[in-house]
């Protein structure tokens, strides 16, 4: 295969001639976290037009036409990888991209929104420990108190994001799959730093998303037997392209492209801009109230990742 030629931001891992600095890949993962939160807004419209399994399939369709073109040019095709490496990149899409989906999205059935919030405040503090537990990552002070910063302000964030005594059809069986979502997209952020091989973020982008077609595919074919795409708007269609085109290719580039660089508990740290992101295009685009507690979490969050990210 071709030796890829990229700049040091899209090089793979330890395979750069310039040493990136750990502001670029801080970037790299608040920016996956902000596009990442968005989806909030996106995935709203496109499953109220679209069922789950099919709307996901396009998602990752639409993907893949921009990635492995864009792969073939830059880096002359798919890259040789160990066959434990395919695994791990199969179980990685299988955690973030199927598993994370279908619990989140069914979770929220079944319980309250306050609710489900409050567990996915959880992602960075479960994300740091495993990373300590399977990756023997154990964060420094900086970092835990980072981590547990961003917690409290990811918890404020939710305070106020429905009513705890909301009617729910079935709480304890939303809350279980909200809480094993969180633990999918922990493992999901994680695994990619197992894999030994030099892997851009383009390769590892479109590997995942190969992937994840590949999930969604048989049922999404099942809905689409029964489903009227003539019904549906401009707008569905839009926020299918939306989540594909941003949430899917942008979002895995930029995390692929920081994670390598920081250690796990430092990239946990991170995942606390998702929700702050969350709030604030989900109280502009679709006028959600914004109270003192939300205002406060944003400023947990950012303090969380300032104190990590100094030297």
């Amino acid at each position: 295969m071709t030796r890829p030629s990229l700049s040091p931001s899209l090089s793979p891992s330890g395979a750069s001639r310039a040493t990136p600095s750990p502001a670029s890949a801080y970037a790299c993962l608040a920016l996956a976290m902000v596009i990442v939160g968005s989806s909030v807004v996106a995935g709203k419209i496109m499953v109220a037009e679209l069922p789950v399994f099919l709307a996901s399939a396009l998602r990752f369709v639409l993907a893949l036409a921009i990635l492995l073109p864009l792969l073939r040019i830059r880096e002359g095709g798919l890259p040789r990888l160990s066959r434990r490496s395919w695994l791990l990149l199969a179980g990685q899409s299988l955690c973030g991209s199927f598993l994370f989906t279908v619990c989140l999205l069914h979770g929220l059935k079944l319980t309250t929104p306050a609710s489900a919030g409050i567990i996915t405040a959880t992602t960075p503090a479960c994300m740091g420990l495993l990373a300590w537990v399977f990756l023997r990552d154990r964060p420094t002070r900086r970092t835990g108190a980072g981590m547990v910063l961003s917690v409290l302000g990811v918890l404020a964030v939710n305070a106020m994001g429905g009513e705890p005594g909301g009617i729910a059809p079935a709480p304890l069986t939303g809350n279980l799959l909200v809480l094993c979502a969180v633990g999918f997209e922990s493992l999901f952020l994680l695994v990619r730093k197992g894999v030994p091989e030099p892997l851009t973020p383009l390769a590892a982008s479109t590997i995942i998303s190969l992937f994840g077609l590949v999930w969604f595919l048989p049922m999404g074919c099942v809905e689409l037997a029964a489903t009227d795409l003539a019904a549906v708007s401009l707008i569905g269609w839009l926020s299918v392209a939306y989540y594909g085109a941003f949430v899917t290719v942008l979002a895995y580039v930029f995390w692929f492209a920081g994670i390598t660089r920081v250690s796990a508990s430092t990239a946990g740290v991170f995942t606390a801009v998702m929700p702050v992101s969350a709030l604030v295009l989900s109280a502009t685009l679709l006028g959600e109230p914004v109270g003192w507690p939300q205002l406060a979490g944003c400023v947990c969050v950012l303090g969380g990742i300032v104190l990590i990210s100094r030297r």
